[in-house]
C-alpha cells in the first residue's frame, strides 16, 4: 500500500505538518492543504486520491460538504474524519455518509496511523471486488459462448434479449451443453449483475438435505442442527439463485419451492417467521419436463411457474459446425494454463471428432482436448494422438447410413417413405416423443410433423405394447 496518496485537510499548521510528517515515514504520498477550496483544486489532479483526513470545520467551509466534492472527483476515496469534542454529532453523521472513522482533537498520532492502514486495505478489497467482479462479467459476457451455428446463435439471441428481465427462465439440454455457463452469463448481464450469482444442483443433494440447503434452518430444527443456517435463497438475496437439475427435485419440496415462486416468502426449517426473498431464479433440466408432469414426478403448476421463458440449449451434435471452434478455443486456453505448445489438429483427427457421437457434449469435448494438450505437450494433434473410442465411434457414424442398392434395383418411392418415418422416429426417440422438440430438431413446422406422425401412423413404443 506504500505510495498511494493521502490528502489531509486541516487549518491548523502544526497538525498538518505532524501528520505529514507521520505518513511520509510509513512510505505514503502526502498531500496537505488548509482550506476546502484548497483542497478542492489539489484533488482535480489526474492522480487518484486514496484517503482524505478532514477537519470538519474548515474556514471557508465543513467537511461534509468537503467530502461530497471529493468524492465527486475520486469515486474510490475514503475519509478519516478529525474533529473536536463538541462535534462528535456532526462526524457521526460523517461515518454514515460513508466515512471510514472519526477521530477526535487531540488524537494520538499512532492511532490515526493505525487507522490510516486499515482504512487504506479496506479500499484495496473493494477494489479488488470490483476487479474480480468485472472479471467475472467478461468471463460469462454472452459473447464469449463460443460458437457461429444458427442453433447457438439463436441461444445467444435469446440470452440477450432476457438478461435484462426479472422473468424465471427454464433451460433445457443434455448434459455437458453448458446450461450453468448460460444461466451465468443472463445473471452477469442482468441488473442484478453486482449482486450474488448462487447455484445449488438439486440432483446432487438427498432431499431430505434440500430443503435446508435451499431455505436454511434454525437451531434445533432437526438432530445436528446446531447453530442457526443461513439458505441459499438468503445467500442470493438482490441476485440470481441457478436451482440446477430441478427435474431431479423432491416432489413435496416442489410445493414449498412453488410458494416462492407465487409469494415470494419462505420459512426456514423449524422456524415460525416468514422470510421475504426478492431474487430472480433460473433453473435448468437435462430431463423431458412435458414427460416429468405427465408421469406425476413433476409438479404441472410449478412447471408453468419455472417455464416463463424455456430456453433449450442444442447438444454438441446440433452443432458440429462449432467443433473445429471450439477445440481451437480449448486449445489456446489449455496450452497458456498448461505452458505446453499445440499447433492445432490434422484434418482427419479433425473429421474423427466430427463425426463422433459427443455424449458427453462440450464438456467432454473440453476434458478430451484438456487430456490431449498434457499428453501431447506440443505440435499437431495427430488421429493417432486421440482415444480408441473416438476413432471406433466415429468410423461407425461414417459408415452408418450408406445405402446398398441391390442388384435387382429398389421401389425409390417407399426407401424415401422409411427414410423419413426413421428421422422422424430418432427424432421423437430423441426428445421424449415430444412434438415441439422434435419438430425443432427436424427444422420443420409442428404442424407439419404432427400431420405426418398420424398420416404414418407413428406411435411409442408403449402405446403398441
Amino acid at each position: 500500500m506504500q505510495g498511494q496518496r493521502i490528502l489531509v485537510v486541516d487549518d491548523e499548521a502544526s497538525l498538518r505538518s505532524a501528520l505529514f510528517r507521520a505518513l511520509d515515514r510509513r512510505g505514503y504520498q502526502a498531500l496537505t492543504a488548509a482550506s476546502k477550496k484548497e483542497a478542492e483544486s489539489i484533488a482535480q489532479s489526474d492522480k487518484p486520491i486514496n484517503l482524505a483526513l478532514v477537519d470538519l470545520k474548515l474556514p471557508d467551509g465543513d467537511g461534509l460538504q468537503l467530502m461530497d466534492s471529493l468524492k465527486a472527483m475520486h469515486k474510490d476515496i475514503q475519509f478519516i474524519i478529525l474533529t473536536g469534542f463538541g462535534s462528535i454529532e456532526a462526524a457521526v453523521k460523517a461515518t454514515q455518509k460513508g466515512a471510514f472513522h472519526f477521530v477526535t482533537k487531540p488524537f494520538n498520532l499512532d492511532e490515526i496511523m493505525s487507522l490510516v492502514d486499515k482504512a487504506l486495505a479496506q479500499n484495496e478489497l473493494v477494489t479488488e471486488n470490483r476487479q474480480l467482479k468485472s472479471a467475472l462479467h467478461k468471463k460469462y459476457h454472452f459473447k464469449n459462448i463460443i460458437g457461429q451455428s444458427p442453433e447457438i446463435q439463436n441461444v445467444l439471441d435469446m440470452v440477450e434479449r432476457v438478461s435484462d428481465s426479472d422473468s424465471t427462465v427454464l433451460i433445457s439440454g443434455e448434459s455437458g451443453t453448458g446450461k450453468e455457463l448460460v444461466a451465468k452469463a443472463i445473471h452477469y448481464n442482468s441488473l442484478r449483475s453486482n449482486k450474488p450469482f448462487v447455484p445449488i444442483n438439486c440432483g446432487a443433494i438427498p432431499g431430505e438435505l434440500l430443503e435446508s440447503e435451499l431455505f436454511g434452518h434454525i437451531k434445533g430444527a432437526f438432530t445436528g442442527a446446531i447453530n442457526n443456517r443461513v439458505g441459499r435463497f438468503e445467500m442470493a438475496e438482490g441476485g440470481t439463485i441457478f436451482l440446477d437439475e430441478i427435474g431431479d427435485m423432491d416432489i413435496n419440496l416442489q410445493v414449498k419451492l412453488l410458494r416462492v415462486l407465487q409469494e415470494r416468502q419462505f420459512e426456514p426449517v423449524g422456524a415460525t417467521k416468514t422470510v421475504s426473498t426478492n431474487v430472480r431464479i433460473i433453473a435448468a433440466t437435462h430431463k423431458d419436463m412435458e414427460k416429468a408432469v405427465a408421469d406425476g414426478s413433476f409438479r404441472e403448476d410449478l412447471f408453468y411457474r419455472l417455464n416463463v421463458i424455456p430456453l433449450h440449449i442444442p447438444s454438441l451434435r446440433e452443432r458440429r459446425s462449432d467443433i473445429p471452434l471450439l477445440l481451437n478455443h480449448f486449445m489456446d486456453e489449455f496450452s497458456k494454463s498448461k505452458n505446453r505448445h499445440l499447433d492445432g489438429i490434422s484434418d482427419d483427427a479433425l473429421k474423427t471428432l466430427y463425426n463422433y457421437s459427443w455424449p458427453g457434449n462440450i464438456r467432454e469435448l473440453e476434458n478430451l482436448i484438456e487430456r490431449l494438450t498434457i499428453l501431447k505437450n506440443r505440435g499437431m494433434i495427430q488421429q493417432e494422438d486421440l482415444p480408441p473410442k473416438y476413432r471406433q465411434d466415429s468410423n461407425a457414424a461414417s459408415n452408418q447410413g450408406r445405402i446398398q442398392i441391390p442388384e435387382t434395383g429398389m421401389d425409390f418411392n417407399s426407401a424415401v417413405d422409411a427414410y423419413e418415418n426413421e428421422l422422424i422416429l430418432r427424432a421423437l426417440e430423441k426428445t421424449g416423443w415430444n412434438r415441439n422438440q422434435a419438430a425443432l430438431l427436424l427444422k420443420l413446422n409442428r404442424t407439419t410433423l404432427v400431420e405426418k406422425i398420424k398420416k404414418k401412423g407413428l406411435r411409442p413404443p408403449e402405446a403398441n405394447a
